[in-house]
């Protein structure tokens, strides 16, 4: 099959065909000799059209040779790697008993002398790894998004700046909220046709009363500057992240702008305290990750030009043994135990006594200020590290990081949906699921011995739920979210003057 950006014409059907077409003009010619072809005849599916359907029911098949990576491909990788680690983390909290082994999942290794795999510093974040995630989301696209604004900063290049600022902040909300939109809208739609039932869904009794309800409460929730009211969207709670990622967008964009004029290590200053603002004097834990994403841009940006600041030119003999710490560390600090959000309780888990004592007075939920160090020193080790940063270059992580949006996006209503019954068949069941699904309770029960997190009666359900998430997700991909960039910037270039005719 021809790469999807690729016309008909550039294929190599084209070669096969080309010369029969350019000599259309003797057969056009020759109609005498026309004759109606049989009836009997069938007409045998191209090749082209059978691939065509095989990648829409199987998109991960389609899938071109590898071209050569960018310099911050790993960062597609990372980012990937980490909605799935979302995903995951949403399925063992959805399976597992609440009061019983979600505290095992979300407290310290020993705590209460219980003693899990799935709880060791490190490997914790394989099961549940959610909010580290989250935060490297943050962190990752404080980075990418003043990637561009920073390197003309750095050139001196102010015009070039203003415009490409502008345009992206244009196109920013269109570019969150429209895929958002989108997808919870069909979502509660798809319920509402097909009277589908779904835990903590409260439906209205017809669908044009939902379609009210839903617009109020889109209005609401996609108003960055909204200071009342719950940070979820009731059709799909996991995208709290979304209001946030606009917020942490604004901050960055007028940020550059507050700091394009300032000299370099005037601007590096300026970064460290906004981000120290964020996290020690306001509670604003998500900007100080926005902030320090750009800061660690900045810092990227400037090695490779060999214009670093003395102070870190000075670490580069040990940059090697620094490195490999920070993320030692990291992997310590995303295993916060968050299972409340009262740090008294934080103090009872063995190995956080004391480092609960780093708390800021203004971080009101503890976990967010540990999350910000463990995020900052993952992002800023793993394209030090050769090993870590080759795996997130890997085809099964830029994959992942290609559809890692959509993948948020869905991941949800399909656990709802398809994943709520697959775990009460087998055996996962809560009293909301034994009165609304009394059918499906234990149909085909499943042994849940072994590790916790890795029982039987949990992972064969992935079998069918994993395939049909991602599925899902790359269809959202290619025809809401790559869509969504394209209507961004058709609607910012309908806003600009034409270029006046020349005389």
């Amino acid at each position: 099959m021809p790469p999807r950006n690729e016309g008909t014409l550039d294929s190599h059907e084209w070669d096969e065909v080309k010369p029969t077409w350019c000599d259309k003009s003797k057969w056009l010619a020759d109609e005498s000799d026309w004759k109606p072809a049989s009836l009997v005849r069938i007409r045998r599916p191209s090749r082209l059209n059978i691939s065509s359907l095989s990648t829409f029911f199987w998109p991960i098949k389609d899938t071109k040779n590898p071209e050569k990576l960018r310099p911050t491909a790993y960062l597609d990788g990372l980012r990937g790697f980490a909605a799935f680690l979302v995903y995951w983390h949403h399925n063992q909290l959805w399976a597992h008993e609440p009061h019983v082994q979600n505290r095992i999942f979300e407290n310290a290794f020993g705590y209460e002398n219980k003693y899990h795999f799935i709880a060791f510093p490190g490997i914790r974040h394989l099961f549940t790894g959610g909010h580290f995630s989250v935060s490297v989301f943050f962190v990752i696209s404080g980075y990418v998004l003043s990637a561009k604004p920073l390197s003309l900063i750095q050139s001196g290049d102010h015009g070039k700046f203003a415009e490409n600022v502008g345009s992206a902040l244009f196109r920013r909300w269109l570019r969150l909220y429209i895929p958002l939109a989108a997808t919870t809208f069909f979502y509660m739609t798809f319920l509402h046709m097909f009277n589908i039932w779904v835990d903590n869904i409260e439906r209205a009794p017809t669908w044009r009363d939902d379609v009210w309800l839903y617009y109020c409460e889109l209005k609401n929730f996609s108003f960055v500057f909204t200071t009342g009211g719950g940070p979820f969207f009731s059709w799909n709670p996991h995208l709290w992240s979304i209001p946030v990622e606009m917020k942490g967008s604004v901050i960055v964009y007028t940020s550059l702008v507050a700091f394009s004029r300032c000299t370099r290590n005037a601007r590096l200053w300026c970064e460290a305290g906004l981000a120290f603002y964020f996290m020690y004097i306001a509670d604003g834990w998500y900007g100080a990750m926005f902030v320090m994403g750009m800061m660690l841009c900045d810092l990227d940006l400037l090695a490779k030009k060999n214009d670093l600041p003395n102070f870190f030119q000075r670490l580069e003999p040990a940059k090697i043994f620094i490195y490999y710490h920070l993320f030692a560390v990291s992997m310590y600090l995303g295993g916060v135990p968050s299972y409340t959000g009262d740090v008294m309780k934080m103090r009872e888990n063995r190995g956080w006594y004391y480092l609960s004592f780093l708390k800021p007075q203004a971080v009101f939920d503890y976990k967010w200020f540990y999350l910000f160090w463990a995020a900052t020193m993952l992002v800023s080790a793993v394209p030090r590290i050769w090993w870590l940063k080759r795996f997130f270059e890997t085809r099964f992580c830029q994959y992942l990081g290609r559809i890692s949006f959509a993948l948020y996006l869905v991941h949800g209503p399909v656990l709802g949906t398809l994943g709520d019954r697959l775990y009460t068949a087998v055996g996962y069941h809560k009293e909301t699921e034994r009165q609304h699904l009394a059918h499906l309770v234990d149909r085909f029960p499943l042994p849940k011995v072994g590790p916790l997190g890795l029982e039987p009666a949990f992972l064969i359900p992935h079998v069918i739920l994993l395939p049909v998430t991602l599925w899902i997700a790359e269809i959202v991909t290619r025809f809401i979210d790559e869509p969504s960039v394209k209507i961004a910037q058709w609607l910012y270039r309908k806003t600009l003057p034409t270029a006046p005719a020349k005389a």
